[in-house]
């Protein structure tokens, strides 16, 4: 795997969105990337090298983005991929990364990637949404739900694994509607959740779409008499949404900055140590880049030697305690505790642990 052992910096390409919706996490990531790095290099690196990380766009095409880390995979430039982007630029990325480095996916996202040499970490629909849409039919009676998301692939699959959900939790999905990433129409969602009756919205909406999103919505004066539920919704998304425009406001994760876990409370400190209290808020798209970080060191770690098929055949059982709890790959799949929050101004009140639900 490793074509230039004589090179002293083991280099990863961290692909985070500079652009577009889900610009607005690109400054929490950097900043974790940098602690993350140092912290891995404090414990002696990646194989015995220092590591090194440079930041690619995510936010352009994908077809753009996996042509750049195509070439510097090509060239020797990269031992590893990594960060937060969207499952687009995920599913173009693997067909040039496969089978030469390793590529740790940690943001959440649809499921089903078993392809060798990918190692996803992040969150899926049937830990992350299913367990929150019960919880919030038994304890708030919201059984009739509306589904909004930008049209691509993981709003997409994770809405028809909704349709499955609800058959399971009898629930009904009153209706669906996606509009293009990015193109600011989120205004013609809120008019058909308006026009319908229902309970509840599920948000498969991006960054900024979710923003714009939750302003429309608390304009509208919709907030107190809809629930509304994400899998994605982050600190620095709250922050952008203002405190008046999140009320009622249900978020699933594996990680939020007001995490009271060892782990969560260690990061913060060390990222405020590191970066001052004007740094970026930290968020959980910024945590899933240590995530993806810790994947790597992880997996080098138990892995016989630097082959891709040594990495593969580590992966089941690899696990490690931080920020989230235990994460550990169970097979090819990594499972984490996940948590509920309720948005509380502009930071999140953790409410509980969520069971598995499997439908």
């Amino acid at each position: 795997m490793d074509e230039h052992p004589g090179r002293a910096a083991w280099r990863v390409a961290m692909v985070l969105p500079l652009r577009g919706p889900a610009g607005l996490f690109a400054p929490s990531c950097e900043a974790v990337i940098r602690l993350a790095v140092d912290e891995i290099n404090g414990r002696g690196g990646i194989r015995g090298r220092e590591v090194e990380y440079e930041v690619i766009d995510g936010g352009r095409a994908p077809a753009a983005v996996a042509a750049e880390v195509g070439d510097r995979v090509a060239r020797g430039a990269v031992d590893a991929v990594s960060g937060w982007h969207i499952s687009s630029v995920r599913r173009a990325l693997v067909p040039v990364v496969a089978g030469r480095v390793p590529y740790a996916y940690p943001s959440l996202y649809e499921g089903g990637e078993t392809r060798p040499g990918v190692y996803c970490s992040g969150e899926t629909p049937d830990v992350q949404i299913a367990p929150a849409l019960r919880w919030l039919r038994d304890e708030l009676g919201a059984r009739r739900w509306y589904v909004v998301g930008d049209d691509y692939v993981w709003p997409r699959v994770s809405a028809r694994a909704v349709h499955d959900f609800a058959r399971h939790l009898g629930l009904d999905v009153v209706g669906q509607s996606f509009v293009p990433l990015g193109t600011g129409r989120v205004g013609d969602l809120v008019d058909r959740v308006e026009a319908t009756p229902c309970d509840g919205v599920l948000m498969l909406l991006v960054g900024q779409d979710a923003v714009e999103f939750n302003r429309e919505f608390a304009r509208r004066g919709l907030g107190d008499r809809l629930l509304r539920f994400s899998p994605l919704m982050e600190e620095n998304m709250l922050l952008a949404s203002g405190a008046d425009a999140t009320a009622n406001l249900f978020v699933a994760s594996s990680y939020f900055r007001s995490l009271a876990t060892t782990g969560a409370l260690d990061l913060l400190a060390d990222y405020l140590r590191a970066h001052g209290p004007g740094a970026p808020a930290l968020s959980s798209a910024a945590e899933s880049c240590y995530e993806g970080l810790r994947t790597l060191a992880s997996l080098a770690e138990r892995a016989a030697d630097d082959r891709l098929e040594a990495w593969d055949a580590a992966v089941d059982g690899t696990a490690w305690e931080g920020p989230r709890g235990t994460v550990e790959f169970r097979g090819r799949r990594a499972r984490q505790p996940v948590h509920l929050a309720v948005a509380d101004g502009l930071d999140f009140d953790v409410l509980t642990a969520l069971p598995a639900v499997v439908p």
